[in-house]
C-alpha cells in the first residue's frame, strides 16, 4: 500500500474514490460539504432518506453526483460528534479501507481524517489514520492453497487537504503511521503463524533476516547449550522439554546519541504451550502458538523504529522456547538456579513464561538500561481481571508507569496499572527455594508480576501483560499486534535524540 498526502479542493479532485465522513446527527465534514454543495446537495438529499445511520462503521458508496470529477464518493459514519473517541476515529477509517477493499477501486483520496477529534493535531490524525487503515487491510494466507487476494486490491491511499499549512509534518507523520502499519503486520504474520513453522529457529532467522533489511540491526542469538553455560537454569528448565532448542534471540539497534542508555525490550517467544507436565486441557489449545505474542511485538517495534530511521538506542530481547511435555521437561517441585543466582520451586510446569523471561531480565543488566520493558501473554487471570480492552501494567517507577498509560490513552493502545505492593510477595514464599514460580488464584497476575521483580531491581522497569489484548479468538481469529504502537511511540518520545 502506497500512503501520500495529495493537497487538493475535494470538489475538483479527480480520484476513483473521495472518501468523507458523516456524523450521527447527519452533519457533515468540511469536504463532505463541499462535495454536497458542489454537487447541488445530492448528499444532503440521500441522508434525508433515512438509509444511513452514520454510526460508527457504517458506509454507503454514491455513484457519478453531478458537479463532480470524482466517479465514486464513499459516506462513512463517524458517531456522536461530541463522543467522538480515538478508538472510533480508528475504526471509522478501518471501515472505509475494508468496503473500499471489496468494491472495484483501486486507489482512494481520503478526507476522513478531518474528523473534529478533541486536543489531536493534524500530524497525529494523519499518522493514526494511515496505521487503521494499514491495520484493517492486513490477510494473513501464506498457508491456504488458494489465492484469497482481491481481484483489484486497493493499493494507493491518499490523505487530502485543503491547504499547504503543515505540509511537512503532515508528510512525516503519514511514513510513521506507515511504519507503524508494517511493524504491526510483522507482529500478525509471526503471532498468526502456526507453531510447526514459527519455532525458536524460525524466530532466530527472522530477526537475521530483519538485521539483513536494516543494517543497523546487529543481531546475535545464543541457543541453549550457551544458555545453561551462563547459568539461566530457569530458561533451560523450561526449553529442555522440547526437541526445539531455546534460544535467546538479541537484537541491537543502535541510531541514537553515542553512549546513549538503551531502551531494552523483552518478549516472551514460548511458540508453542502445550503447559508442560502441568498439561492444559485440550479446549483451543491451538490458540497457545499465540504464547509467542510478546516477542512478535518486539519484533514490530524493531521493525518500525528500522523503517522511521528513528534516532534511538534500542536492543530487544526475545526469550524463544517450546514448552512441552518431552521426557527431560521439568517436573512439578522441581528446583532450578536462575541466572541471578536466586533459586526458583516450579509448582507449575503451565507457569513458564516467568522462567524464560526472569534469566532474559537479568541478561538485559549488561546493558546498563536506561529502561526494560517487558510484554508476555503472561497469565489467564490477567484476560478475567480487565478483559480484553487494555493490557495489563505493572511497574517499579512511577514515572514510566505514567508515561505508558498516557501514550496507551494517546494512541488507543490502552493498558491499565495493577498494584505491585509487597504485600503480595508473600504469596511466592517457598519451604525449598528461594521462591515458588506460582502463588495461587489469587491476584494471579499480580503475583507473576511480583515474581518478575524480584529479577528488576537493578534497573527500572515495566512489565506489560498482554494475554487479553495480543489474539482475537472465534471467528477473527488472529494476532492483534498489540502493543507495538504503545512500545513504538514509548521508544519514540522519550528515548529519541532531541535535535
Amino acid at each position: 500500500m502506497q500512503y501520500s498526502l495529495k493537497v487538493t479542493q475535494p470538489e475538483s479532485a479527480r480520484s476513483q474514490c473521495l472518501v468523507v465522513g458523516v456524523y450521527a446527527s447527519k452533519a457533515l465534514t468540511p469536504a463532505a460539504d463541499a462535495l454536497n454543495n458542489a454537487c447541488g446537495g445530492a448528499i444532503k438529499k440521500v441522508l434525508r432518506q433515512g438509509d444511513f445511520a452514520a454510526t460508527v462503521g457504517d458506509t454507503l458508496f454514491l455513484y457519478e453526483l453531478d458537479g463532480l470529477t470524482s466517479k465514486r464518493v464513499l459516506l462513512v459514519g463517524l458517531g456522536d460528534k461530541k463522543s467522538l473517541s480515538v478508538a472510533r476515529f480508528q475504526q471509522s477509517h478501518a471501515a472505509a479501507a475494508k468496503a473500499l477493499q471489496k468494491g472495484n477501486a483501486t486507489e482512494a483520496l481520503s478526507f476522513l481524517h478531518e474528523a473534529d477529534l478533541k486536543d489531536k493535531s493534524e500530524s497525529w490524525k494523519a499518522q493514526y489514520a494511515v496505521a487503521a487503515v494499514g491495520h484493517a487491510l492486513y490477510r494473513f494466507d501464506e498457508h491456504k492453497s488458494k489465492d484469497t487476494a482481491p481481484k483489484k486490491p486497493l493499493e494507493k491511499w491518499h490523505l487530502g487537504s485543503t491547504h499547504r499549512r503543515g505540509q511537512k509534518s503532515i508528510e512525516e507523520a503519514i511514513k510513521r503511521g506507515a511504519a507503524l502499519a508494517e511493524g504491526t503486520s510483522m507482529a500478525r504474520d509471526l503471532g498468526n503463524q502456526p507453531g510447526n513453522t514459527a519455532t525458536p529457529s524460525y524466530l532466530a532467522d527472522q530477526a537475521k533476516a530483519l538485521g539483513r533489511k536494516h543494517r543497523k540491526i546487529k543481531v546475535s542469538v545464543i541457543d541453549e547449550k550457551e544458555l545453561e553455560e551462563m547459568g539461566a537454569g530457569a530458561f533451560v528448565s523450561v526449553s529442555k522439554g522440547s526437541t526445539e532448542s531455546g534460544k535467546l534471540i538479541v537484537m541491537e539497534y543502535m541510531n541514537g546519541k553515542k553512549g546513549q542508555k538503551p531502551a531494552v525490550l523483552v518478549g516472551k517467544g514460548i511458540t508453542f504451550d502445550t503447559g508442560g507436565i502441568s498439561l492444559k486441557p485440550g479446549a483451543a489449545m491451538d490458540e497457545m502458538k499465540f504464547d509467542m505474542c510478546g516477542s512478535a511485538s518486539v519484533f514490530g517495534a524493531m521493525k518500525a523504529l528500522a523503517a522511521m530511521n528513528a534516532p534511538v538506542n534500542v536492543v530487544c530481547l526475545v526469550a524463544a522456547a517450546e514448552n512441552m511435555p518431552d521426557g527431560g521437561a521439568s517436573k512439578p517441585g522441581d528446583i532450578v538456579t536462575t541466572l541471578s543466582g536466586q533459586t526458583v520451586e516450579i509448582l507449575n510446569t503451565d507457569a513458564e513464561g516467568r522462567l524464560v523471561l526472569c534469566d532474559t531480565l537479568t541478561y538485559a543488566e549488561r546493558y546498563n538500561p536506561a529502561v526494560v520493558i517487558d510484554i508476555a501473554t503472561l497469565t489467564g487471570a490477567c484476560i478475567i481481571a480487565l478483559g480484553k480492552v487494555p493490557s495489563g501494567l505493572m511497574s517499579n517507577n512511577d514515572k514510566l508507569a505514567g508515561q505508558l498509560e498516557n501514550i496507551g490513552q494517546d494512541s488507543g493502545d490502552r493498558v491499565w496499572r495493577l498494584p505491585l505492593w509487597d504485600d503480595y510477595q508473600s504469596q511466592l514464599n517457598s519451604n525449598f527455594a528461594d521462591m515458588q514460580n506460582i502463588g495461587g488464584r489469587e491476584a494471579g497476575s499480580i503475583t507473576a508480576g511480583c515474581f518478575l521483580s524480584r529479577f528488576t531491581e537493578n534497573y527500572t522497569w515495566a512489565h506489560l501483560d498482554i494475554a487479553g489484548t495480543a489474539w482475537n479468538s472465534g471467528a477473527q481469529k488472529g494476532a492483534t499486534g498489540r502493543p507495538v504502537t504503545l512500545l513504538t511511540e514509548y521508544v519514540l518520545k522519550h528515548h529519541a535524540k532531541k535535535s
